[in-house]
């Protein structure tokens, strides 16, 4: 099993670094996992190169010389930000290169600043769950395939709104950022969660891990939060449910009814 191991740089302000010495990463063979920072425009310091600065961070915060895979994590201004990338995978420092909420007239962009270079876009990553199918509707989805570009889809489980656990009679805990946006919805969002049980019976797996199955069948590579051992084994066991044809054109029926739409506050129409 191969690990993808995020690390993001304090200034950033997502929360400490995740150094592999702190983790037990260190102990393995560095080819064993992956290890991915990213740049955000709306957070860029004023020097000359804020792309490369932002870069040592994140190499001396996770104690490593090359970075994976380097995100460009809004796109700001595709134009100004993506030729900063090409002297980094030149040296380097960067193995691959990712977008992060990008449309897909910004993918289109930067991976022609790239490939003038020599390069190419190697990921994309953006918000895509049963709730909010936009990449996908946008075509950016359809883009990744065809060209073969791994997608990454974040937020799969809508913060827990779509594990199963949370419902009308049992909210999201009260005084959180994601109670206050997703507990308003939860009973238009109950007939989904019911039927991610429902399938769930006859694949023996609960909701989480069909929503998750649901994303892998879409071509996606979801990132899942793990905080317990658990977590692992629920991943494992959603990678190897083969959904229905039938039981995904449900889960898709059922999502669009809720009517709801859960586009965070940083991403932009798609």
């Amino acid at each position: 099993m191969r690990f993808h191991l995020l690390g993001y740089c304090p200034r950033l302000r997502h929360g400490p670094c995740g150094n592999p010495s702190r983790t037990g990463f260190d102990a393995l063979p560095r080819g064993d996992y992956q290890l991915s920072t990213k740049f955000t425009p709306q957070a860029a310091g004023r020097g000359d190169d804020p792309v490369a600065e932002m870069l040592e961070q994140s190499l001396a915060s996770l104690n490593t010389d090359i970075i994976d895979l380097y995100w460009i994590h809004n796109p700001a201004d595709v134009m100004q930000w993506t030729p900063h990338l090409i002297p980094l995978l030149k040296s380097g420092k960067v193995k691959h290169v990712g977008v992060s909420n990008h449309s897909l007239d910004d993918l289109k962009r930067a991976d022609q600043i790239l490939g003038e270079a020599g390069f190419r876009v190697g990921a994309i990553q953006n918000h895509y769950s049963l709730l909010y199918r936009n990449p996908e509707h946008a075509g950016i989805l359809a883009h990744s395939r065809t060209l073969g570009i791994p997608f990454f889809a974040y937020m799969v489980l809508e913060q827990g709104a779509l594990t199963g656990r949370y419902g009308p009679a049992n909210p999201l805990p009260t005084g959180s950022r994601r109670a206050e946006i997703y507990n308003g919805m939860l009973s238009r969002v109950e007939a989904l969660t019911n039927k991610l049980t429902s399938i769930g019976k006859t694949h023996n797996a609960v909701a989480a891990e069909i929503a998750v199955a649901w994303a892998i069948a879409k071509g996606a590579v979801p990132i899942i939060g793990v905080t317990k051992p658990q977590h692992v084994g629920g991943l494992v066991r959603a990678r190897d449910i083969a959904l229905t044809g039938e039981e995904i054109a449900d889960l898709e029926a059922v999502a669009d009814a809720a009517q709801v739409n859960t586009r965070g506050w940083w991403e932009k129409e798609m």
